[in-house]
């Protein structure tokens, strides 16, 4: 069975998600929702909602999100009971009818083959209430190709189009970046445990950037930065190997210049990208790296 995990605080949306529950073609899941000590009480809302799926709500009496967004997500997770799968669905996130009746439909096509499933997506863009065109992935697709795709711009991901299972959570658990800013990035990239990542593109699931959300706030850019960094590093020294010579050569100098934007790069940093830089890039890659690396240190002691 399904279980989908809805880490609630912000109210402002939060009906959407349970009418697209109750809407669901197949009910064949339960809900587990986990209130981060939220001002705003949804039992009021959910009054309205029993009986029309099932659903299971607890309020947590201290905030935990706003010191670790991937600590909710995980003690909300531990509400649920045996569910093989979960999903863990944004409070201002939501699913088009057919998704729960998709995954059934689909489920013997994946079973035992992929960790990860993921939806087709649609992005709601609040302030100008502009809806995206959709983006439809590959239905097979290496997990480090994915997340390469979403790298260069060519796609959207975010963590309430995928259903994943709970023996590999379980395996990897939620890393803990500031903000959990590229947080689900990293998970599908474990999770999905050298099985390809599986894709139903027959259904939808809606994801809402608004001022009231984490990418839709300006006013996060160090944290975001910090995270980036952390994650790139993560990806050179554990992905790099999967990827052709001009995707590592893109990947690691992206990670590099991230640094640079915030700080000159450390020794200790100098060393850790000589040492990819060697075993994965070419002669003329190595040589401009050696070249940057000098003059850092001749700038060091001018």
């Amino acid at each position: 069975m399904l279980a989908i995990i809805v880490p609630y605080y912000k109210i402002s949306f939060f009906e959407e998600v349970l009418i697209s529950l109750a809407n669901q073609t197949d009910k064949r899941f339960k809900v587990y929702i986990g209130d981060d000590a939220s001002p705003d009480s949804p039992e009021t809302i959910l009054k309205k909602y029993h009986g029309k799926f099932d659903f299971v709500y607890h309020r947590f009496e201290k905030n935990l999100g706003s010191v670790s967004l991937t600590k909710q997500w995980e003690r909300c997770i531990n509400l649920s009971e045996n569910e093989e799968w979960l999903m863990i669905l944004g409070d201002d996130d939501f699913l088009g009818d057919t998704v729960v009746e998709s995954w059934y439909e689909n489920f013997d096509l994946f079973y035992k083959k992929a960790n990860v499933v993921r939806f087709a997506s649609k992005m709601i863009i609040q302030e100008t209430q502009e809806v995206t065109e959709t983006f439809l992935h590959p239905v097979w697709e290496a997990a480090t190709e994915s997340y390469y795709r979403k790298f260069r711009h060519l796609t959207r991901s975010s963590l309430s189009e995928y259903i994943f299972s709970r023996k590999t959570f379980l395996k990897y658990g939620f890393h803990n970046y500031p903000l959990a800013w590229n947080s689900d990035d990293h998970a599908w990239l474990d999770f999905s445990d050298n099985k390809p990542i599986y894709t139903i593109n027959e259904a939808l699931v809606y994801f809402r950037l608004s001022a009231l959300n984490i990418s839709g706030k300006q006013d996060n850019k160090d944290a975001k930065s910090l995270s980036v960094i952390s994650f790139y590093r993560f990806l050179v020294a554990n992905k790099l190997k999967f990827y052709t010579l001009s995707q590592r050569e893109k990947i690691i100098r992206f990670y590099e210049n991230e640094i640079i934007k915030q700080r000159k790069l450390k020794l200790s940093e100098w060393i850790f990208l000589s040492y990819f830089y060697l075993k994965y890039l070419d002669f003329y890659s190595i040589k401009k790296f050696s070249k940057r690396f000098i003059k850092s240190i001749l700038k060091k002691h001018v």
